[in-house]
């Protein structure tokens, strides 16, 4: 049996890799109150984002880190919009934390783009080495890691999978947009598949940029026009907030759409696809994680690897395992 893991579990588990990392340099410091900014990818408002966040505190807590008692929480929400995650990337630089939690190609290279000294734990970056996070994935450098989109290698082929799905649904398939925001997504992951699948099911691919509300409106209302037409949603947090009205304007220009989230899908959205989310967060908390192992180094070698692929237990054969501040009090 495979234990898959929900977003707000991963976010949960990235709280013990921000809350140990640099444990061994807070140690040598005494006792002052630490400061952990926190850079969520979503809208506060968005139930699923402040169920992730909520996990994310409470696996703090248990790791023996308190809002309000030993550490503050500098908590930013980027709304999607590129401008205001460039404005409080900045914000929060300026705010000097001890370390930086973030979610998101785009708010991740944000922030990275502000510093250079202060570490950075990512998560849910599809690509790190094409979005120029990190060189290497062995050996990224710098003052970041993180973990990859859960699975990044699987994930590049599921652009082919959500046109096969979508020509399914829809059997009468000629056109299909690939709808995303340029600014907040590298879509080249899963651009080759796509191609590939668009060639074996005569589907022409559309690239569909967009920046706005009104702009999501002109391309569905375009592909309602004429029979055969298509919507895939590719993952971008910005996609993401703006799913409300990526899904009205789908029902009511009779456009079939596949999306990214099965989120989007319990909205009212037509159809999701995503692979199951391994147990990441046995990785952090266990201490495999090379955050744990690096904690007190120098910011310029924080980093081994960046971590994606399945965790090769299940909830029969999970190991216990004692966290670094558990071991650190013995």
């Amino acid at each position: 049996m495979r234990l898959c893991l929900r977003r707000r579990d991963f976010i949960a588990g990235l709280g013990g890799a921000a809350a140990s990392w640099p444990l061994a340099a807070w140690a040598q410091q005494g006792h002052r109150v630490r400061r952990i900014g926190v850079f969520m990818t979503d809208d506060e408002n968005d139930p699923e984002a402040t169920r992730r966040h909520s996990a994310f505190t409470q696996a703090l807590a248990g790791l023996g880190w308190t809002d309000g008692r030993n550490m503050r929480m500098d908590l930013r929400w980027s709304d999607g919009d590129i401008n205001r995650i460039r404005a409080l990337a900045k914000e929060l630089i300026g705010l000097q934390p001890d370390i930086i939690v973030t979610e998101s190609t785009a708010v991740t290279v944000a922030v990275q783009r502000e510093t250079r000294t202060i570490p950075i734990v990512f998560a849910g970056v599809a690509d790190p080495v094409a979005s120029g996070i990190v060189t290497r994935l062995d050996r990224p450098s710098g003052n970041i890691t993180g973990f990859g989109n859960w699975e990044a290698s699987l994930e590049a082929t599921l652009g082919g999978k959500w046109l096969e799905l979508l020509s399914e649904i829809a059997p009468g398939l000629k056109r299909a947009a690939l709808m995303f925001n340029p600014e907040t997504v590298t879509a080249s992951l899963y651009l080759p598949s796509l191609e590939t699948a668009a060639r074996l099911l005569k589907v022409v691919l559309i690239t569909a940029p967009v920046h706005g509300d009104v702009e999501i409106e002109a391309v569905i209302v375009a592909l309602g026009r004429e029979p055969g037409g298509g919507l895939v949603l590719m993952p971008d947090v910005f996609t993401n907030v703006h799913r409300a009205p990526i899904i009205l304007a789908a029902a009511r220009n009779n456009v079939p759409a596949v999306y990214w989230l099965p989120e989007i899908a319990r909205e009212g959205g037509l159809l999701s696809s995503r692979p199951g989310r391994q147990l990441s967060s046995r990785r952090l908390l266990c201490g495999s994680h090379p955050a744990r192992r690096e904690a007190g180094r120098s910011p310029g070698a924080v980093s081994d690897k960046v971590r994606d692929g399945p965790e090769p237990q299940d909830r029969q054969g999970a190991r216990s395992c004692r966290t670094p501040i558990d071991s650190a009090a013995r």
